[in-house]
């Protein structure tokens, strides 16, 4: 029990770690269009994308799949950033509990499901350097999953807490909360694909 909690603890500061902040501007991106009201429809988001990466980080730690660290490294800003991009298409619905059509929703969850198949495999990348060379990996497996997915959730708290004082409380306008901050995430993310250092090598 010990050794799971130390790695579920190392799952959930890893995905919370402001240093490694990718994968917070990942889920602030697929929450950005969402309010506390719509919480049903943000738990189907969040188990698509949890869905997505659990598979990955699975596969990736057995070493059943293998891949260019260097290109993971690129395509997790890339996922975030045309995640950021397509809530520019947002309108603002007259309904308070959705927001927009089911096509529009089954989108965003297929999305966040593909995606999270790329960043499962960026968390692989963590956890392998941890496990090293020890024997049974599939308690440290389950552990650390479980950590990530309590970090995505205090994420996911926070930034529908912060959607609510600033739309509900403060009366501000829903549609110029999603552009707002789908914008600063979008800047992030072109800044981190920009000084990519895989990318810069193939641009030579």
């Amino acid at each position: 029990m010990d050794d799971f909690l130390i790695y579920l603890r190392l799952g959930f500061d890893h995905i919370t770690d402001p240093s490694g902040y990718d994968h917070i501007l990942f889920v602030i991106a697929l929450c950005a269009v969402y309010t506390i009201r719509q919480w049903r429809q943000v738990l189907i988001l969040v188990t698509a994308f949890t869905i997505g990466h659990s598979v990955t980080l699975a596969l990736a730690t057995l070493q059943l799949i293998q891949y260019k660290t260097a290109l993971i490294e690129l395509l997790i800003p890339i996922t975030i950033l045309i995640t950021a991009i397509a809530n520019f298409s947002f309108q603002e619905p007259k309904s308070r509990t959705l927001i927009a059509p089911p096509a529009y929703r089954s989108g965003r969850y297929i999305l966040a499901l593909v995606f999270g198949l790329i960043h499962g495999m960026g968390f692989s990348n963590y956890l392998r350097s941890l496990l090293g060379h020890e024997a049974d990996i599939v308690k440290p497996l389950l552990a650390f999953n479980v950590g990530l997915e309590l970090g995505q959730l205090v994420i996911v708290s926070l930034i529908l807490g912060l959607a609510f004082v600033i739309i509900d409380l403060l009366k501000r306008s829903r549609l110029r909360w999603t552009l707002v901050v789908s914008g600063l995430v979008a800047g992030m993310a072109l800044s981190l694909i920009i000084t990519n250092e895989y990318l810069s090598e193939l641009m030579k």
